[in-house]
């Protein structure tokens, strides 16, 4: 009979599926823009008030074109889906 994974292989499996995800989704960017954003966040080392208003602004374009919420509802499996009340 086959082993099963343990526990510990369990959370790696969704670390990878996250990633798989993740790439997914960079890769839809143009390459300019991937060049662009990650030059516009090493740039602002985390902090909002080291990028001008025009670099927040191209920030917010390209970061839409990422599709955060789709990515974010291909993850949602990991946590067990939409809640629904025990309400009814």
């Amino acid at each position: 009979m086959p082993r099963l994974p343990g526990r510990k292989a369990v959370p790696w499996m969704m670390v990878l599926e996250a990633a798989v995800i993740a790439r997914d989704h960079w890769g839809r960017l143009e390459p300019a823009d991937r060049r662009e954003l990650a030059r516009i966040v090493k740039k602002s080392q985390g902090r909002p008030s080291n990028v001008t208003a025009a670099e927040r602004s191209e920030l917010r374009r390209i970061v839409a074109r990422l599709d955060l919420f789709t990515a974010g509802r291909k993850l949602m499996p990991f946590r067990g889906g939409l809640r629904r009340s025990k309400r009814r």
